[in-house]
């Protein structure tokens, strides 16, 4: 189909995922159904101390680094580093945990312009056991029910695994630099009344590596912290 052929631009923010990255850059490379939409992996090595920058490179992706840590400055650096030619970006995570062949299902609605933003939900979907944590859950039915009660919009997850439009999103002028990326673009998705779509995804535990905010306490905790700070930030007018 010649309206999605090639255009969409996948990044991958990752940060010491050595173990996992090799594999989900071939699975996005290597399948034919894959390559026919896909123009280009740009893996942003956001300051890993181990093999990541390698080993994505190794398996085909182009890597670019952004040695300040931060997973939305991460992802802001690889919209920077696209292809001027791709219409769509898909954001999705380094570990393994996003079922890649799913990709069509979160693209094709946006290349085909019946969507400006579609994600993915992991609630919705078949997860792995202990592939997602119950604070998890409970964090994407609390964002889900304060989004619905601020813009009668439905979420039920804030899932990495995501398809936006280069133009929608650079209508959202997207600020948040750290773990409130995915927030900040749901919540302005909603605020300009952009075409919004939630599908459900499989999701697998990780495949290597340490999750950098659900392995531990801290990690939890101060992804909490940020998370609120965005939703009143954005939700009553104090965001961009």
């Amino acid at each position: 189909m010649e309206s999605m052929t090639a255009r969409v631009s996948v990044l991958i923010p990752a940060l010491n995922e050595e173990q996992a990255i090799g594999d989900v850059v071939r699975s996005l490379l290597s399948p034919p159904g894959l390559q026919s939409l896909i123009r280009e992996v740009i893996v942003v090595d956001n300051g890993s101390t181990d093999r990541t920058a390698a080993e994505a490179q190794a398996a085909g992706a182009r890597v670019i680094a952004e040695p300040i840590r931060g997973y939305g400055r991460a992802c802001a650096a690889g919209v920077r580093a696209a292809h001027p030619a791709s219409g769509v970006f898909i954001f999705l995570d380094g570990d393994g945990s996003d079922d890649t062949s799913q990709l069509p299902a979160i693209a094709g609605p946006v290349l085909n312009d019946q969507y400006d933003f579609v994600i993915g939900s992991r609630v919705r979907g078949h997860r792995e056991p202990g592939s997602m944590l119950p604070s998890q859950i409970f964090a994407g039915w609390l964002a889900g029910l304060l989004l619905r009660l601020r813009y009668g919009v439905r979420y039920t997850d804030m899932g990495p695994f995501r398809a936006i439009s280069r133009d929608a999103l650079n209508q959202l002028n997207m600020t948040e630099m750290t773990y409130g990326w995915n927030l900040e673009m749901q919540m302005k998705a909603a605020r300009e009344h952009l075409r919004i779509l939630e599908v459900p995804v499989n999701y697998r535990l990780r495949q290597g590596g340490v999750s950098k905010v659900a392995g531990s306490l801290s990690g939890s905790f101060k992804a909490a912290i940020r998370i609120m700070k965005v939703f009143f930030a954005v939700g009553f007018g104090r965001a961009g």
